[in-house]
Formats: structure tokens, C-alpha cells, sequence
């Protein structure tokens, strides 16, 4: 039974529990020719500031999460092209919201204009892959320390692999 509904998730009971309604959302893990992963600091205020992030958004009606993820990074950061490929679909929160996150790894991608839609407010920061490994202990959102961890384990274990 539908308890709620907003413009981003509603709240249904489902089985006596509270669950919030999400659509799924991809994010990327955006490596370009020059070996940087760009990221996005923007205000989130459930976090109570600004985060570090792995670009990311819904997967609109009509949309598979690789498309999605591909207007994303293109309307975030004005990355485009380059090699895709799904490294994981996971749960955000799955304790209270079933929220599902198609995670990417795409690399020599080519920059181009970014175009934030929403009036986001978003700096982009582009880190050195060589970086990334003192980078984790700053990072507070869960996407995207999975993202650069799966990018890192991949370097590890296949080093001429994802970029």
C-alpha cells in the first residue's frame, strides 16, 4: 500500500515495513585519455554538505542504464565516447529502499562541454588514477568508494586493463 509519494521516491508498506519506491540509476567511474577519473563535488544536504562523487542520476522511462549513464556523464562533465562496460549493480540502502545502482567503468573517453541540467551546482575535480589510493579516506559516499575500488582492484589484478 502507497503511503507517500514525491517527485523523486514514494513510501509504500510492504509486509508491515516502510519501504521508499526508487527507480534504478547508474553511475560511472569516468577514466579519460590522459588517465584522470573525474569526479563532482556538489551539495547534498541529507549529507549536510558538499560530497565528492562519482557523476551519477536516475535511469529515466524508456532508458537502459547504460544509456542513462551515458547522458549523465555527458550532461555532468561533458565526457562522452570511450570503452563501457557494467562492473556492478548493487542495492544502495537496501535496508529501508530499493534503489538498484548500475556502476560503469568507461575510460578513454574525450571531453567535451558539460551541460548540468536542474540548475545543479557541480565542480568538477579531476584526479590522477595514481592519486586515487589516498583519495579513498576522504571519500564519504558509498557509490563511489565502490566505484574507485573496483577500478583499483581491476588495475591490480589486470594492469593494462580499464584504461
Amino acid at each position: 500500500m502507497r503511503v507517500f509519494e514525491g517527485k523523486v521516491f514514494a513510501v509504500e508498506q510492504r509486509d508491515g515495513t516502510d519501504v521508499v519506491v526508487h527507480g534504478p540509476a547508474a553511475t560511472i567511474v569516468a577514466v579519460d585519455k590522459t588517465d584522470h577519473v573525474m569526479l563532482v563535488r556538489q551539495d547534498r544536504l541529507p549529507a549536510g554538505g558538499r560530497l565528492l562523487e562519482l557523476p551519477a542520476g536516475g535511469v529515466d522511462d524508456g532508458e537502459s542504464p547504460l544509456e542513462a549513464a551515458g547522458r549523465e556523464l555527458r550532461e555532468e562533465t561533458g565526457l562522452h565516447g570511450g570503452e563501457w562496460v557494467e562492473a556492478a549493480t548493487f542495492f544502495t540502502t537496501p535496508g529501508f529502499c530499493d534503489e538498484k545502482m548500475h556502476l560503469f567503468i568507461a575510460t578513454d573517453l574525450e571531453q567535451g562541454e558539460a551541460d548540468p541540467q536542474g540548475g545543479e551546482e557541480i565542480e568538477l575535480v579531476r584526479v590522477p588514477v595514481a592519486e586515487l589510493p589516498g583519495l579513498i579516506d576522504e571519500i564519504e559516499d558509498g557509490k563511489t568508494l565502490a566505484g574507485l575500488l573496483l577500478l583499483l582492484r581491476l588495475r591490480l589484478l589486470r594492469p593494462s586493463a580499464a584504461g
